[in-house]
């Protein structure tokens, strides 16, 4: 397949639409972002199938456009703070425990910020996604070695960042 061929590419479109959005949503952490940035990795595939190898996989290809897209967004926009939204009208948490879950998530997600992007995708992908270090590797063009080894060093970094937290008895 190469450019100018719609209908071919319409295919490629349908099969990989909902993996590469996961990926772009990991990326970027917002939805409206991700649906951009998946449209523009997707235009940047188009325009680039001629230099694709067909003798390769499409998917880990689109995964790479859609990686180093999103990493240049990230690199040029600043970072949005928000707070998830409370889904339902259960019972509301104490003005403590909802002072603690907010500490928690602004320490996780700023020692998520200390990790390499390689890392914190990695570390997405296997403890959030439930994805193997097998899937992981044919995602982001690595061995499953590889995959481990990162894991293994995000999470070291990881623990290392939080364990002042941990340690105070929280």
């Amino acid at each position: 397949m190469r450019a100018g061929d719609t209908a071919a590419f319409d295919g490629l479109v349908a099969a990989y639409m909902r993996p590469a959005f996961q990926m772009a949503y990991r990326v970027v952490g917002h939805r409206e972002d991700a649906e951009d940035l998946l449209q523009e990795s997707f235009l940047a595939a188009y325009q680039y199938l001629d230099s694709f190898d067909v003798e390769r996989p499409f998917g880990p290809w689109l995964n790479r456009i859609v990686l180093n897209r999103g990493a240049n967004l990230r690199r040029s926009r600043t970072r949005r703070q928000t707070e998830p939204e409370t889904e339902g009208v259960s019972a509301a948490p104490s003005a403590l425990e909802e002072s603690t879950r907010s500490e928690a998530r602004e320490l996780l997600n700023r020692a998520l910020a200390t990790l390499s992007e390689r890392q914190r995708m990695i570390v997405t992908l296997f403890d959030v996604d439930g994805l193997s270090s097998t899937e992981i590797g044919e995602r982001l063009e690595l061995a499953p070695g590889t995959v481990r080894w990162h894991l293994h060093e995000a999470r070291r970094l990881l623990r290392g960042a939080l364990s002042s937290y941990f340690e105070e008895g929280r």
